[in-house]
């Protein structure tokens, strides 16, 4: 399934996160430029869906890999969180 450009960040700046269910949702991959169009190309390859907030992940793109995401995201990262899964059709982790 091809992803439309405007969906997605620009590609000079991405940030992938995980979320077991279990405690907040980590950052696992981020970067700029080539970096960037890689992580992007990597979540399409794998269908993981994809969300434009440019002022979120200039934030998100601040902590350190590995980190938990800070508290005072939490209820923006649920939101994505949740558009994704309502993208894939599962209603929460390990659905």
């Amino acid at each position: 399934m091809k992803k439309e450009k405007n969906l997605i960040n620009p590609p000079d700046i991405a940030v992938a996160l995980d979320y077991d269910g279990d405690s907040a949702p980590k950052v696992v991959a981020k970067g700029r430029g080539e970096i960037a169009e890689r992580i992007i190309a990597l979540a399409e390859e794998h269908d993981v869906p994809l969300h434009h907030d440019p002022e979120l992940v200039k934030v998100l793109s601040h902590v350190p890999l590995g980190d938990e995401i800070p508290r005072e995201l939490y209820l923006a990262v649920a939101e994505v969180i949740a558009f994704a899964y309502w993208l894939s059709g599962k209603k929460g982790p390990g659905q």
